[in-house]
């Protein structure tokens, strides 16, 4: 791998016309650092294909140099993976085409740098559902998601990323185009090669388009947010709304009081969600096929679950608006902690029973080992993923405390791993944790990560910092 010289960059030029690259220092600039500003990278160069064929052309130039490339969508990840570092950096958002949607299949097939939120609007003018979604989704390409296998709020129904794929195409690391875009349900032939793909980042191909699973819309949803005592009764209320649907919770997520009170200080337009002060919140939706059925099951599963003080306090959406700010509460609670100073950000998972164990344990933890510090946990119960965020002591030193964040997260992260859970639930590892997921994964899976990985691109030149 090497760093390309300017007859590579001329020929990338050429190969690609004046529209698809640019120098621009200004251009490239906002695609250079993420969301939380802790990378600032760099490159030479930034590409922006409309085409798969380009992205092969380009992809085809710097294997035949050894050039190394970044692959980009929308710069919405949180771990640094999709940040350059000398790299040539690819952006996939000029592959914009909608190449099908087909209801009687239940499928559609968009390229890469469409929108997460463009392909909820197109699922729905077909009458259909596409269920991802995350708060990022306005900025979010589907080629992104598919690349960090996203999950977001509707996991307990629908799955993650991964499940939602039907078919992909991809240019691989050598620039041949893995043409797999299918729309079957059943394809029982061998290794199933855009499984690969999926979760990946970018380290064995670019993704330029996929197949989709689409869904029926449902005909009635509710939605409400709890007060809760403590986690443990979150994780009794969730089974009940489990058992008592039959499957019709679509999202369960927790929220603790400090960080609603972020929210509530720094987030415009953001309202208490009840009458009441409650340590802990849920929010829930239920949805139904049957009109009227999400509404009446909401009102009988919060009814009984007063009568056994299952729940302290409850308020249930009367209207699309109201449902709309209790989940701006929810997706709020990232941005709300940035005017209070840094964190150490935990994205993890354990198994659901163990969700209020893993949080008492792990704040007891936090607590000795940084006496003062703020913990904000909040996330998707219903699937087992908790944001787990440390932040600074009020009049602490910020620098200080941001220099213990390793030794911090390996403190929460040792809990994680006795709980049998992931460090990383759903933003992947990129360049954040891919060293720290040494200490979790055993030399078996590492091994075969790598061979996987020397198999489809010997010259790592696909996003060469990220995983093994």
């Amino acid at each position: 791998m090497s760093n390309p010289s300017p007859a590579v960059l001329a020929e990338l030029k050429s190969a690609l016309g004046p529209s698809g690259w640019t120098e621009d220092a200004a251009e490239i600039a906002p695609w250079l650092t993420e969301w939380r500003n802790r990378w600032q990278g760099h490159t030479p160069l930034m590409l922006k294909p409309a085409t798969t064929a380009e992205v092969a052309q380009a992809v085809a130039i710097c294997a035949r140099h050894g050039v190394a490339i970044v692959p980009q969508g929308g710069d919405t990840g949180l771990v640094g993976g999709q940040i350059p570092y000398g790299e040539v950096l690819l952006s996939t958002r000029r592959l914009r085409t909608v190449r099908d949607v087909t209801p009687l299949d239940d499928a559609m097939t968009v390229e890469a740098g469409v929108t997460l939120l463009e392909a909820q609007q197109l699922a729905a003018k077909a009458d259909r559902f596409f269920p991802l979604s995350l708060a990022a989704e306005g900025t979010a390409t589907i080629g992104g998601v598919i690349s960090t296998n996203a999950g977001g709020t509707a996991v307990i129904r629908y799955g993650v990323m991964r499940d939602l794929v039907l078919g992909l195409e991809a240019v691989m690391p050598d620039g041949q185009v893995f043409n797999g875009l299918k729309r079957l349900r059943k394809d029982n032939t061998g290794y199933d090669l855009k499984q690969l793909l999926i979760g990946a980042e970018g380290t064995l191909g670019v993704v330029t388009a996929a197949t989709l699973k689409l869904f029926p819309i449902m005909r009635s949803r509710a939605t409400a947010v709890v007060g809760l005592a403590d986690p443990h009764a979150a994780i009794q209320l969730l089974a009940r709304a489990k058992s008592e649907t039959g499957g019709g919770v679509e999202a369960f997520e927790l929220m603790k009081r400090v960080g609603v009170d972020f929210a509530l200080k720094h987030i415009p337009g953001v309202r208490e969600p009840l009458d009441s002060v409650q340590p802990w919140y849920a929010l829930i939706e239920l949805t139904s096929g049957e009109p009227g059925a999400a509404e009446a099951g909401m009102e009988r599963i919060l009814t009984a679950a007063f009568e056994v003080d299952l729940i302290t306090d409850a308020a249930i959406a009367q209207n699309e608006a109201q449902a709309r700010d209790f989940w701006k509460l929810r997706e709020e609670q990232s941005a709300a902690q940035k005017p209070e100073g840094g964190g150490w950000k935990h994205d993890v998972s354990v198994p659901v029973s163990r969700i209020a164990d893993f949080l008492d344990e792990a704040t007891a933890a936090v607590e000795r080992f940084e006496p003062g510090a703020r913990v904000s946990a909040f996330g998707h119960v219903g699937d087992g993923n908790m944001h787990y965020d440390v932040l600074c002591p009020p009049g602490a030193d910020l620098k200080a405390f941001l220099g213990r964040w390793e030794a911090g997260s390996e403190v929460v992260h040792d809990i994680v791993a006795r709980y049998e859970g992931s460090i990383s639930a759903e933003h992947g590892l990129g360049r954040l944790k891919t060293e720290e997921a040494r200490r979790y994964k055993s030399p078996l899976e590492i091994a075969t990560m790598q061979a996987i990985r020397a198999a489809i691109d010997p010259q790592r030149i696909m996003n060469p910092a990220v995983l093994f």
